[in-house]
């Protein structure tokens, strides 16, 4: 069951941030053998760890088309999901767009400084495809980087065995965990290809794990070098994309995921508990967490949660990140529950309250997450899939620093200056541009704004 707690009782290590395993000497390897050896490292990779290694990578075209023409015959519903999600995501993330301005202004009378806000050239997104195969991470990293007007978008995914090929692999016993179907055609898991389609991908790789973050950040025969890469990941994937930041940008390191609930009185337990399973299910090391100053409706939660376990398919996932990493913390009061929040910073912040002016206060002074969910009805669930949100958020507590994965991602905000020689702002620039250069001994920088004023 999960474990309820006085405030009192909070260790100081619950908000520290989470990291699970050494993973950076292996991922150094694999990064360093993809730049040296490209292509032939990946597919030696695939032979390694994937269900088929490909003689070759990029999935064609014409492959996504028809997986997409494939899901909206046979499964209409899913279909019609990907393409609401994307298009609220796309709305959403085009207004985001409007918000970095471009601009140019006089500072001083002949002293003109702007800025402009340029996408990147090319885009990498990963997705994961192991036991989830995350279809809505397709909607979440490639629809920005469309809003944001960057125009070519990869994707890399980990490869699965292509249709033409199954009989061979089924008579082979091959294209199983641990026996790879090697030399087929490129191919991934069905929906994610679908999804790719839908929402723009250039180009989709069949190449997963940390050695396609070091394809994406170096390049190589088959896929080309990226400037940004985004998208989740497990831990060597994350691992990789710290290591190669610097050589490409990235949105954020991503940890084990997070939900914090804020209830009052008024929250309903069986929501409450749904939301905080829909978060457990993902991992064993997810962390559901909810605080409130009422025990009875703690004492609620945990049991419709013991109830709701036992009707998951997932249970056995949920079950050890409930009891392992689980908590509900009775507060004082709905004050100091956020003000756990705040020190926590987790990853989904929600607010199971009633409307009025209390959650009022809380919502205004709420600061450190990812995504807010305010009231009852606004289940993080919906953020995850379809309510123009991006899902792909700080972990760990660093939405102390950093939002999510958003346009800004794939938008570089770069600097100009003009000037009119001779006015006013021109030769105070030039003044004191001279002093600065005296003062830090650059002679030359000194030289050079001098002449501006002969």
């Amino acid at each position: 069951m999960i474990k309820i707690q006085n405030v009192k009782d909070v260790e100081e290590s619950f908000f520290a941030g989470r990291d699970f395993g050494d993973s950076i000497q292996t991922v150094r390897d694999v990064l360093k053998d993809v730049q040296l050896r490209g292509d032939q490292a990946l597919q030696e990779y695939s032979r390694k760890f994937d269900l088929a290694a490909p003689a070759t990578l990029e999935i064609p075209f014409d492959e996504l088309k028809s997986a997409a023409q494939k899901m909206e015959r046979e499964n209409p519903n899913l279909y019609k999901s990907i393409c609401y999600s994307h298009d609220l995501a796309l709305r959403f993330a085009k207004k985001q767009r409007e918000s970095f301005n471009d601009f140019e202004t006089e500072l001083e009378p002949g002293l003109f400084t702007g800025q402009k806000n340029i996408a990147v050239d090319r885009a990498g997104a990963y997705v994961p495809a192991g036991r989830f195969p995350l279809v809505s991470c397709v909607v979440m990293t490639i629809t920005p980087a469309v809003a944001a007007g960057v125009k070519d978008i990869i994707l890399c995914t980990p490869p699965r065995v292509h249709p033409d090929d199954l009989e061979k692999a089924k008579k082979e016993g091959t294209g199983i965990p641990g026996k790879p179907f090697v030399g087929g055609k490129p191919y991934a898991d069905e929906n994610i290809m679908a999804a790719a389609y839908i929402c723009g991908a250039t180009k989709v790789f069949a190449a997963g794990g940390s050695q396609a973050i070091a394809a994406m950040a170096f390049g190589t025969n088959s896929i080309p070098r990226a400037d940004v890469i985004v998208g989740p990941g497990n831990k060597f994937v994350a691992e990789a994309k710290k290591l190669v930041y610097g050589n490409a940008g990235i949105d954020m390191i991503a940890g084990p995921t997070e939900v914090f609930v804020i209830a009052d009185s008024s929250a309903k337990p069986e929501w409450v508990a749904a939301d905080l399973l829909a978060q457990a299910e993902h991992d064993v090391v997810a962390q559901a967490v909810m605080a409130t100053p009422d025990a009875e409706l703690a004492k609620k939660v945990a049991e419709e949660i013991e109830r709701q376990l036992e009707l998951l398919p997932t249970k056995e996932i949920a079950r050890k990140s409930i009891e392992a990493f689980g908590r509900i913390i009775i507060t004082d009061s709905v004050e100091q529950a956020l003000e756990l929040a705040n020190k926590k910073a987790p990853e989904h912040l929600e607010l199971a309250m009633e409307e009025g002016a209390l959650r009022d206060k809380i919502q205004s002074q709420a600061r450190n997450f990812g995504s807010l969910f305010i009231g009852h009805g606004s289940a993080e669930v919906f953020g995850d899939y379809a309510a123009g949100l991006n899902h792909t958020l700080p972990t760990s507590g660093s939405a102390r620093f950093t939002g999510g994965l958003s346009v800004r991602v794939f938008l570089k905000t770069v600097t100009t200056l003009r000037t009119i020689p001779g006015s006013e702002g021109y030769k105070q620039s030039a003044t004191a541009a001279g002093y600065l250069g005296d003062a830090e001994g650059l002679a030359a920088h000194a030289k050079a704004a001098r002449l501006r004023l002969e």
